[in-house]
């Protein structure tokens, strides 16, 4: 199941991907919890399920969106609710991130790739520590964007870069978890690009404390999340949890940059989950994201000699590509 939200006009709205369109989740189950000629009031529905994807996840009700799902498979939900449209067009429906507001967002630093040739690049043998323990940082869980403009501001500019990655959404929640049940706790996948403002970045990490003002400005999500089912076919399970064999890509208008497979991971998202849970709670839909994957940005690219000295800039389209979780696309905004 493909689980997205959409924009109409102000409001941001929970729905389903099924075919070429868009299932608007509260209108459907207004139709599926009512009864002959009556259907239960908007607040009603919002009373039981909530009204963003992390609220049905939280209260257990992805079921429910199932059943909402098979009914617009098979033709059993009307084509307007309430003078509503019930199903909307994909190809003209603005969408925004998937998960709207998560309670936290975290980015690991997966992929051995990337980190041996950015630490060659600048000169550095790779880090021992690398293997001993996974590794991730906050990041502004308030910041985050879906598809369409990335608004910038000029300091962000100065080496702008994308950062081709993918993120997991946690369904359960959970404190100092095993691998397993970090595994477990996985709800589904998206794609997320971790923008990057590389010169406000490598200033401020020379204090040793970290990214901070380089990446809290956006991070994008989408185009939507994708449970654990539809990708079975692409996973394999390990003892070191679910490796998902998902080819990577990314395009600066038109141009493909940058190549790589999630299942290139060095440690699993089961993992990171378990370090990020050791004596702190997790919750139900916080964002977790797998790192840059090898050659998916363009600081790994330029110090590989792959690009001469591009960063991204105002009105530049970068599509970010996963299979079998979408595209991802944006435009560079300056504000």
């Amino acid at each position: 199941m493909k689980l997205v939200t959409y924009r109409a006009g102000a409001d941001l709205r929970p729905g389903l991907i099924e075919g070429d369109r868009i299932v608007d989740i509260e209108r459907a189950l207004r139709v599926l919890d009512g009864s002959v000629g009556t259907l239960p009031s908007v607040a009603n529905i919002e009373h039981r399920y909530g009204s963003t994807v992390i609220d049905l996840i939280k209260r257990g009700r992805i079921d429910r969106v199932r059943e909402v799902e098979g009914a617009a498979r098979a033709g059993r939900l009307p084509d307007v609710v309430a003078g509503q449209p019930l199903y909307l067009p994909i190809t003209t429906t603005a969408l925004a991130s998937p998960v709207v507001d998560p309670p936290s967002m975290r980015d690991g630093y997966a992929f051995r790739q990337h980190v041996e040739t950015a630490r060659r690049n600048r000169g550095l043998e790779m880090i021992p520590e690398f293997d001993q323990f996974p590794v991730f940082y906050f990041t502004n869980h308030l910041a985050v964007t879906g598809p369409g403009d990335v608004f910038v501001e000029e300091q962000h500019c100065e080496r702008l870069d994308y950062e081709l990655e993918a993120a997991v959404v946690l369904g359960a929640s959970g404190r100092t978890m095993t691998v397993k049940e970090a595994d477990d706790a996985i709800f589904g996948l998206l794609i997320m690009n971790d923008w990057s403002a590389r010169a406000l970045q490598m200033e401020e990490m020379k204090l040793s404390l970290g990214p901070a003002k380089g990446k809290d400005f956006a991070t994008s999500l989408g185009p939507y999340l994708v449970t654990l089912d539809d990708l079975a076919p692409y996973t394999r399970r390990t003892e070191r949890g679910r490796v998902f064999d998902l080819g990577m890509r990314a395009f600066v208008n038109g141009v493909h940059l940058s190549t790589g497979n999630l299942g290139d991971m060095t440690w699993t998202f089961a993992e990171i989950i378990a370090r990020a849970s050791y004596g702190v709670s997790l919750r139900h839909g916080e964002v977790i994201g797998s790192g840059t994957c090898g050659t998916g940005c363009l600081l790994e690219l330029n110090g590989s000699k792959v690009t001469d000295n591009l960063w991204l800039k105002p009105g530049d389209e970068i599509v970010l590509e996963v299979d079998h979780l979408g595209r991802l696309e944006n435009r560079i905004v300056r504000r």
